[in-house]
């Protein structure tokens, strides 16, 4: 069995107009959703084994925003740069190198490709992911290598109202 959350990152700042996409702050509401997110989680006893993000500044922030609130160590926040400005595919490859001995993932990531890989795993129709809002699907596979098409199991969709 294995659990997958896609969390979105929070709201973006675009305040400054020359700053790169990659390099992009949390805004205020950002800054307050992940936490509160984060406690959502909590309270439902989400406990994750590892913590997959892009290394974008926005997500990154979020991913230890939520960390923090769930009592999942900083520093063992993982980053792939496949994960910023990815599509479908490549999302689903980066689950698939997920070593097997993590049941339960969090990973950090970007629209539209998150919403696409949440119908995709689940053929569960998904308008857009909102900023900050969680996606969990649940597996009944032994290995993160066998996840395809429909495999997944739609659990619920959770973010800030």
């Amino acid at each position: 069995m294995k659990k997958l959350y896609l969390i979105r990152h929070a709201k973006s700042s675009w305040k400054n107009p020359d700053l790169a996409d990659f390099d992009r702050p949390l805004n205020r509401r950002g800054k307050k959703n992940a936490p509160y997110m984060g406690r959502r989680l909590k309270k439902f006893k989400v406990k994750p084994d590892m913590i997959l993000a892009s290394p974008a500044k926005r997500a990154l922030k979020t991913a230890e925003l939520i960390a923090k609130e769930i009592g999942f160590p900083r520093k063992q926040i993982a980053t792939d740069a496949l994960l910023y400005e990815s599509d479908l595919l490549t999302l689903v490859d980066a689950i698939k190198k997920i070593d097997d001995s993590f049941s339960c993932v969090m990973m950090f990531g970007h629209n539209p490709a998150l919403t696409d890989l949440a119908e995709y795993l689940t053929n569960h129709k998904v308008d857009r992911l909102p900023t900050c809002g969680i996606f969990s699907i649940d597996f009944s596979i032994n290995s993160w290598k066998e996840i395809s098409n429909g495999k997944g199991a739609f659990n619920f969709v959770d973010y800030p109202q």
